[in-house]
């Protein structure tokens, strides 16, 4: 063998060492992960730890799949066909106890539940006491959660109810309707739509206390692959303090990918809602980091709703979440 052809051997040699001494690569751990509704705003966090690589890095390969008014995440997390999913409120998470379904609760996105009330301005229904009596537009899924809230403090009954339709045109033709809705959509949708900014009541600031934006697992994953949960809850916080805190850019181009009907006026309106009201960062979370829970604010709003006959006093509350993956600070500025 040549000297030219002893070196190049070396070389060769070198460069295989060299790639034996370096350990592969980690395969990232595939997370399906359902939300509750269509790409917007709301989700924003989330789809910023998937733009941003926030879920590469701590090791994820996760996929969203959006909810929509005709796909029932729940039913699909119960199949086993996502392995998280978005549970909208506290009232699933008991509902899982209380039917014997072992799943719960990781994490509570939003401190503050988003859902308004919407009524026209000059018409007399700008508080909820007003509203007392009145017909009101809601969904099924409303009237199986805080509406139960506000029939047990303002007075309300179910003989108020009218469907809701996820549609705008009844609430705009009648200046006397009064709707459901969503902090940072349809106050804005309304204004472009029809010139006018309508009444809204925070259900939150009329003393709802529950979580929303939940998210809910099976506890077999929960016991099999803690860490896997901690990672992806960990990476979700984090995707939701640079969504709120730096720029949103990433995840909007998503988010529109996704749902071509946002727009970025839409967009930035939906985050500046969630920034102005606290929804993720206010109570526990100022302090804990987002995603916060405590057993004081659960076990308050199991109280509340058992006190109105929705549960059995004796309910386990315990069993409906567990906050070993929340209250770590993450994502708090240090």
């Amino acid at each position: 063998m040549g000297q030219a052809m002893r070196k190049l051997y070396s070389s060769l040699l070198a460069v295989a060492a060299l790639g034996l001494a370096t350990p592969a690569a980690r395969a990232q751990d595939r997370i399906s992960f359902g939300i509750d509704w269509l790409a917007e705003a709301e989700y924003g966090g989330y789809y910023q730890a998937l733009a941003a690589g926030i879920y590469r890095r701590h090791g994820l390969d996760v996929t969203i799949r959006q909810g929509g008014p005709s796909v029932n995440q729940t039913q699909l997390l119960l199949a086993g066909r996502l392995d998280v999913s978005i549970a909208s409120n506290g009232f699933i998470a008991m509902n899982f106890v209380a039917e014997r379904i072992p799943f719960r609760v990781v994490a509570a996105m939003f401190q503050k539940d988003p859902s308004v009330l919407i009524a026209h301005p000059g018409q007399g229904n700008d508080s909820f006491p007003a509203l007392k009596g009145k017909p009101i537009m809601i969904s099924a899924d409303t009237r199986a959660g805080w509406w139960n809230f506000l029939r047990a403090k303002f007075g309300y009954s179910d003989a108020q109810i009218r469907p809701y339709t996820f549609n705008l045109q009844p609430f705009l033709a009648n200046k006397g309707a009064i709707q459901q809705g969503f902090l940072g959509s349809e106050p804005f949708s309304i204004r472009q739509q029809a010139g006018f900014d309508p009444v809204v009541l925070l259900v939150a600031d009329g003393g709802f206390t529950g979580y929303a934006q939940l998210l809910a697992t099976a506890d077999r994953l929960i016991d099999s692959k803690p860490d896997l949960l901690q990672r992806f809850v960990d990476a979700s916080i984090e995707g939701w303090a640079a969504y709120l805190d730096g720029d949103p850019g990433p995840a909007n181009e998503r988010i529109r990918k996704d749902n071509p009907e946002m727009t970025d006026a839409l967009l930035a309106y939906g985050r500046d809602a969630l920034k102005k009201h606290g929804i993720l960062t206010s109570g526990d979370a100022a302090t804990k980091g987002i995603g916060a829970m405590t057993e004081a604010r659960w076990a308050d709003f199991f109280t509340s709703s058992a006190g109105e006959g929705l549960y059995p006093t004796g309910l386990d509350i315990h069993r409906a979440y567990t906050v070993q993956f929340v209250n770590h600070k993450v994502g708090l500025q240090q």
